[in-house]
C-alpha cells in the first residue's frame, strides 16, 4: 500500500491528550481549556431560534448579520471581517495567506502548539523568541530578543495577548515598540487575541488600533461566551486584504456553521449590553484567587495572570503525571516549548471550571497519599 505523506506522523496534541486520560482515569481536568460550566441563557436561546432558520450554507466570508455585529464590536467594517471554524482555521488560513517557502514567522515561547505546525503547513520556518520567567516578578518580554530574530526572510510576527499559557498581556509601551519593529522591516502581525475579554486589570489593548494598515486580528466566540464546542472565530484585516483571505477560505471549511454563527450575531450585543464580560471575568478572577493560594499552599510558585483563564506554577516535585496519578490533570510546561526548553516544574493550570471542580483537585493535591 502506499504511504501517507510524512506531515501526517503528527502525535495526538497534548491538550486532547490530558483531556482523554482525565476522561479515563477520572481526573479532575485542569488541563485543556474548556469552561466547566453552560453558556449564558442569552447565546442558548439564540441557537435555539436560529435553528430551521440559518440551516444551509453561510457563505464563505461568514453571515452578513454576523459580520457586521463583530465590525460593531471591534471597531472595524465588517466587510473586513472573515468568520471562520474557530480561531484555530483563523490561525491556519492566515499562515496559507502571508507565508510561503523561504519565509519566516516570528513568535514567543511558550508557544500554543498549533503556532508551529501551521507555519511549516504553509512551508515556512517559525522562529520562536524565549520569554523568561524570573520567580519574583514573573514572565518577562524582551523587546531587543525579538528584534534581534529578525532576518530578511522573515515576513511576519505573531502573537497572543492576552497571552496563552502565560497570562501576560502587552503594556502599550511594549506594543508600540512591536508595531515599530513591524514597521521598520515591513512586516505583518498576526495578533491572536482570543482571550480579548479575560483579563484582569486594565483592558488589553488591541494591536489593530495601532497597526491598522498591517494587523490581522484572530477572535473566538467560544472564549468569549463559554462555548468552545461551537467552532466561531473571526479575523478582522487590514482595509483591503479580506478578499485575498476569502480565496483561501473557500478550499478549508467553506464556511462555519450557519445556525451557530445566526446565534453569535444575535449574542454579541446582548453580552456587551448586560455586562455579561464583567460578570465572567469576576467570576475567573475569584477562580483564579482560589486556585492559586490552594497551590501555594501545596508550595508552588505561582505566576497569576494579567488575562486569559490559565495560570502557571512552578514545583520541584511536581510533573503531569504525578498530579494526574494524583486525580488532576493539567498541562505540562514542555508541551509550550520547542526551541528552548522549558523552566523546570513548570505546568499550566486551568481556572475556567467550576468553583466545585476547583475545590476538588485541591482536595486530591492535598490528600496525605500524595508525596
Amino acid at each position: 500500500m502506499p504511504h501517507l505523506h510524512g506531515r501526517v506522523a503528527a502525535q495526538e496534541s497534548v491538550f486532547a491528550r490530558m483531556s482523554r486520560l482525565a476522561a479515563q482515569r477520572g481526573a479532575v481536568n485542569l488541563g485543556q481549556g474548556f469552561p466547566g460550566t453552560a453558556p449564558p441563557a442569552f447565546l442558548l436561546d439564540a441557537a435555539r431560534g436560529a435553528l430551521g432558520r440559518f440551516d444551509q450554507y453561510a457563505p464563505p466570508a461568514g453571515l452578513p448579520a454576523l459580520r457586521d455585529a463583530l465590525g460593531a464590536d471591534l471597531g472595524v467594517d465588517g466587510a473586513d471581517v472573515t468568520v471562520t471554524c474557530g480561531a484555530t482555521e483563523a490561525l491556519h488560513l492566515l499562515a496559507l495567506a502571508l507565508l510561503g517557502p523561504g519565509d519566516e514567522a516570528l513568535m514567543l515561547e511558550p508557544v500554543f502548539d498549533v503556532y508551529l505546525p501551521q507555519v511549516a503547513l504553509a512551508g515556512a520556518t517559525g522562529v520562536t523568541v524565549p520569554l523568561t520567567l524570573d520567580a519574583a516578578r514573573g514572565w518577562q518580554f524582551n523587546l531587543g530578543a525579538l528584534a534581534g530574530a529578525v532576518t530578511p526572510r522573515t515576513r511576519a510576527l505573531l502573537l497572543n495577548s492576552p497571552f496563552n499559557p502565560t497570562g501576560t498581556v502587552f503594556t502599550e509601551e511594549e506594543l508600540a515598540g512591536i508595531v515599530a519593529l513591524a514597521r521598520q522591516h515591513d512586516l505583518w502581525i498576526v495578533s491572536d487575541e482570543v482571550y480579548d475579554e479575560l483579563y484582569f486589570g486594565e483592558r488589553p489593548t488591541p494591536l489593530r488600533t495601532l497597526a491598522p494598515e498591517r494587523t490581522f486580528t484572530v477572535g473566538s466566540a467560544g472564549k468569549r461566551l463559554e462555548a468552545t464546542g461551537w467552532r466561531v472565530g473571526w479575523i478582522a484585516a487590514p482595509p483591503g486584504v479580506t478578499p485575498g483571505v476569502l480565496g483561501l477560505r473557500q478550499i478549508t471549511s467553506f464556511s462555519a456553521p450557519a445556525p451557530l454563527q445566526a446565534a453569535v450575531a444575535a449574542a454579541l450585543p446582548v453580552a456587551r449590553e448586560s455586562g455579561f464580560y464583567a460578570g465572567l471575568r469576576a467570576g475567573y478572577a475569584a477562580r483564579m484567587t482560589r486556585l492559586a493560594s490552594g497551590l501555594r499552599d501545596l508550595g508552588a510558585t505561582v505566576f497569576e495572570p494579567r488575562g486569559t483563564y490559565f495560570l502557571t506554577a512552578l514545583h520541584p516535585d511536581w510533573t503531569a503525571e504525578s498530579l494526574l496519578d494524583a486525580g488532576v490533570a493539567v498541562i505540562p510546561g514542555e508541551a509550550f516549548y520547542a526551541r528552548h526548553a522549558a523552566p523546570a516544574g513548570l505546568t499550566r493550570w486551568a481556572f475556567c471550571k467550576s468553583d466545585a471542580e476547583i475545590e476538588l483537585a485541591l482536595t486530591r493535591l492535598a490528600a496525605p497519599t500524595r508525596s
